[in-house]
């Protein structure tokens, strides 16, 4: 095996979508992929101080998080690349539509197909970067990603995922096994 020190090479990392206000009420939206699901319904997200979005989430204390689908690669992928602390309303230049949330003070981008409603609950300054808390108060799905029996299917969302080690993007959506009945067998031996 070859060795590559200390990186952060995790495959898949996600590709999330954080959303929030500016304090002009503009709508600003952030890729992410150091984060994701930590309890039932918490999630947590690994932010640089920097960023616009931090912010954001302090001064509204709400924020929303999308899966995209890759429909909006392009779009998702500029607002990673593009920073709110340059670009003015970086919104806007992506042609997206974003709808106040019903539920937290925060925007729903209407092309992604699932968004967590959130609320902050902690932020936790860390040696390692700033940790993000939040509550998941709402799970919103658009029509199109639910099957027959009006649950959330994984493969209509025509996701992606992260490559940290070649910074490339992946296509994700066939299905290859059951979770708990896939290695069942094995429990038997």
């Amino acid at each position: 095996m070859k060795s590559f020190g200390v990186k952060p090479y995790l495959f898949p990392m996600p590709a999330y979508m954080i959303g929030t206000y500016n304090e002009d009420g503009s709508v600003d939206v952030m890729m992410m992929a150091w984060g994701g699901i930590c309890a039932e319904d918490m999630v947590a997200l690994n932010l640089e101080e920097s960023h616009k979005t931090v912010a954001n989430l302090r001064a509204r204390g709400a924020f929303t998080l999308a899966v995209p689908g890759i429909s909006t690669l392009k779009e998702s992928d500029f607002f990673g690349i593009a920073s709110s602390n340059q670009t003015e309303d970086k919104f806007s230049c992506t042609g997206l539509h974003a709808a106040k949330s019903e539920r937290v003070d925060a925007p729903v981008i209407e092309e992604y197909p699932l968004t967590l409603e959130c609320t902050v609950v902690e932020m936790q300054e860390q040696p390692y970067g700033l940790r993000v808390l939040g509550r998941i108060e709402n799970v919103l799905a658009d029509e199109s990603v639910l099957d027959e029996k009006g649950r959330i299917d994984a493969a209509k969302l025509q996701t992606f995922v992260f490559d940290q080690m070649r910074h490339d993007y992946f296509a994700i959506g066939e299905k290859v096994g059951t979770a708990w009945k896939s290695g069942a067998a094995l429990l038997k031996k």
